[in-house]
């Protein structure tokens, strides 16, 4: 049995500049996994210990502190400059990506055409793979009842996370990007993509494929959320 409690990162009510996870004289909380899960902690430094890892994670440190601009102000006030979208092309020139693979909803195939030509235009060779790629059918495939479909009444094509990732595999992409897949799809996709894979957008229908506007909106027009336990 573990001796230690599930971390509640989300709770901790320590002030950023007073936390363990932050500062060397920190504290923590009684669920800290900073303070408590040592050896977790000493596991995760041996991965990085990995030369190809250690690399990857550099540049990915080098990538987020080139977000904020003019840094070498005083006194400095952190600001960003940059969209994923450029984020994402730095960092695969960065890490000598050559190949991207594109996994997108076919929902989105407009943007996924935009994508595509910038990343072509950056130098990129680009494979893009759509949800619905195989027509898998709902019903007779994954047991989908004709209520619980979209269209109901049609032969529906299920998206396909699983070829996707195959697909992209097979093609030994660089790196991978995800683009608008559907909640538990997107999870199939990094279960059996082999390669590195990065997320640029999630599917929000309601929102415009920004889901943190209703937290931030929570307190106005979604508030009727919060009344039905979401």
């Amino acid at each position: 049995m573990n001796d230690f409690k599930d971390p509640k990162c989300a709770v901790c009510g320590i002030p950023l500049f007073e936390k363990a996870c932050f500062t060397e004289e920190g504290k923590g909380p009684d669920f800290c996994p900073t303070m408590l899960q040592t050896d977790l902690i000493a596991e995760a430094r041996e991965e990085y210990k990995d030369p190809g890892i250690k690399e990857f994670a550099r540049l990915s440190s080098v990538q987020e502190g080139e977000c904020y601009l003019e840094r070498d102000r005083k006194p400095y006030v952190p600001h960003c400059g940059k969209t994923r979208i450029q984020e994402v092309c730095e960092f695969a020139q960065k890490i000598g990506a050559r190949k991207l693979g594109l996994a997108y909803c076919i929902g989105l195939a407009q943007e996924a055409r935009m994508l595509n030509d910038i990343f072509d235009h950056q130098g990129f060779e680009m494979v893009s793979v759509v949800c619905k790629v195989g027509r898998v059918l709902k019903e007779e495939e994954l047991g989908i009842k004709d209520e619980e479909k979209i269209m109901i009444g049609t032969a529906e094509t299920a998206c396909n996370p699983i070829l996707q990732a195959k697909i992209l595999n097979r093609a030994e992409t660089d790196l991978n990007v995800l683009l608008g897949l559907c909640v538990g799809h997107d999870s199939l996709f990094l279960k059996y993509a082999k390669g590195y894979t990065t997320v640029l957008a999630v599917k929000d229908r309601v929102t415009g494929h920004n889901p943190l506007a209703a937290l931030y909106t929570s307190h106005s027009y979604y508030m009727f959320l919060h009344r039905q336990g979401f």
